[in-house]
This record gives C-alpha cells, structure tokens and sequence, in this order.
C-alpha cells in the first residue's frame, strides 16, 4: 500500500513515520515544506516538499498517487483561540484535500481533535453532536463537514480520527510532559502546575501512531473515530507516574495555575469504536 503523511515532521508525524517504516510492508512519503534538512527522516521513507496554502495543481502526483493519505497538518498549535484557524486556515485545508480527492486519491485518514465536542463532562461517544467552543474544534469540525459533503460527491473513503490527549518525545516545549523532563534534566526543586484534579484521556504518541497505521490499513470510510484509552486519568496521578519513572526529585507545586478556561474539567473518550475496528487491538 502507498501511504502519504502530512504533517510528516511534525510531533505526531515522526512517530507515525518511525511505525510505518518499522514494518516494512507499505510505501511510505513523507510530506513536509522542508527541503533541506530531512535528518528525521526515516530510512526507506520518500519525501515531497508542498506548501499546502499553495499547493501546485499536480499535487497527488507529487506525493507519488498514494492509495491513502494520513493527514496530520496544522498550523499554529497549540494556540487553540487563534482566529486564523478559521479565517485563513480552514480553507486552505479545505481546497488542499479537494485537489487530491478530485484528482485520484481515494481513502483519507484526517486528525481531528476531543474539542470538537465542545464544554461536555463524561465520557465522549462518536454519536454525540459536535459543539466545539474554541476556534481550532471549530476549524476542525467545519473540516469535517466539508469533507464528508465532499466524500459524498467523489466517493472518498473518509476516516475521521479524533485525537485526544497524547504525551512523548519531541513533544511542544509547552507541553505538560516536555516541561516536566526539562525540569527534571535541569535538576529544578520544584515543579509548578495546576492542581492536577481534572480527567482526562492520555495516550502516548507511540500508540497514537500504531492506532493511525491500522486505521489506514484497514478502516477505510469509517467517519468518526476516537483515538484515545478510553480511560479517565487525573494529570496528577500522570505527572507523579512520569516524575517516578523518570527518577526527577521535582516536588510538585500543586495549584500554581489555574485550569484552562476552554475546557471542562473531566471528560475522556470512549473508544469501542476504535478496538471494533482493530479487532480489539
């Protein structure tokens, strides 16, 4: 199978990069903007550099006609509020994916986020209506919609991968768990954070990857998926677990920081959807 990857440089697309490659069994291009450095690029993967804002009409024949495509790129992460996500970005994704769909390409796995179900507590079933409340789950979902007008019209094999929590190497400086390590390399005393109480549905990008693979193998058209444990996990509990499993004497400072406004404080995803499809994998 020929299996193109968006967002290929990008902190989810070297891990999905590294998990095709190991298996041997598909042609692998890595797609990315970049032109000159590809030192992370994996031995036996190819490369096609395109700007998706401007992409050149060509572009399935550049990225090798691929039988699916796994789509991972987004620009301005992790600002969620950003308006740009709707006002230029969305319909740039948008005409993108068009192109390739109306020029051959037939099955497409595309990232999507937990934030389109919006200020929802619980657990987060596929079958809920969307109701994102910041501008990305906005974007994200109207990208959604769009393509499955556009599925409708083509017959584009749609699989919508709905990402929620994951941690690892190469992760944002920003993020919880690469600024845990930081401190832990710098040897900090301390460690500030939120109070840690809310819930939520982690999975390390390793898994992330391997759930993406398989869905591109053998899930094609499956709409909505969400890619999560489907286990509540308070970030607490997973913070002391990567502070004990990493050896860092950092004490926590608990409650240093307030809990993000555009989120609701425990939800996590149910994902019997996802093993159904798998095999319970």
């Amino acid at each position: 199978m020929k299996i193109a990857v968006t967002g290929a440089s990008g902190f989810i697309g070297r891990h999905l990069l590294g998990v095709l490659a190991t298996a041997g069994q598909d042609q692998v291009v890595a797609v990315s903007h970049q032109t000159q450095d590809l030192s992370w690029l994996p031995n036996g993967v190819a490369h096609a550099s395109i700007d998706l804002t401007r992409p050149p009409s060509n572009a399935y024949r550049v990225l090798g006609e691929p039988d699916v495509l796994i789509h991972l790129a987004w620009s301005g992460l992790p600002n969620y509020q950003s308006l740009h996500h709707f006002e230029t970005h969305l319909g740039e994704q948008y005409q993108f994916l068009r192109l390739l769909a109306t020029s051959g390409l037939r099955s497409l796995v595309c990232a999507g986020t937990c934030f389109e179900y919006g200020m929802r507590t619980g657990e987060l079933d596929e079958a809920l209506l969307a109701d994102p409340r910041n501008p990305y789950g906005f974007a994200k979902d109207a990208l959604r919609r769009e393509l499955e007008f556009l599925a409708a019209e083509t017959g584009l094999a749609l699989t919508w991968a709905r990402l929620f929590y994951m941690y690892g190497d190469g992760q944002a400086p920003t993020s919880l768990y690469s600024q845990l390590m930081a401190a832990g390399a710098r040897g900090d005393a301390e460690f500030r954070m939120s109070a840690g109480e809310q819930l939520r549905d982690y999975l390390h990008v390793r898994d992330v990857a391997r759930y993406l693979a398989a869905l591109a193998r053998n899930a094609p058209g499956a709409g909505i998926v969400n890619v999560c444990s489907g286990k509540p996990r308070s970030v607490r509990s997973l913070v002391e677990e990567w502070r004990d499993a990493y050896r860092i004497s950092a004490k926590l400072v608990l409650g240093h920081f307030p809990y993000p406004s555009y989120e609701p404080m425990a939800f996590w995803g149910r994902n019997a959807k996802l093993r159904q499809l798998l095999g319970g994998e």
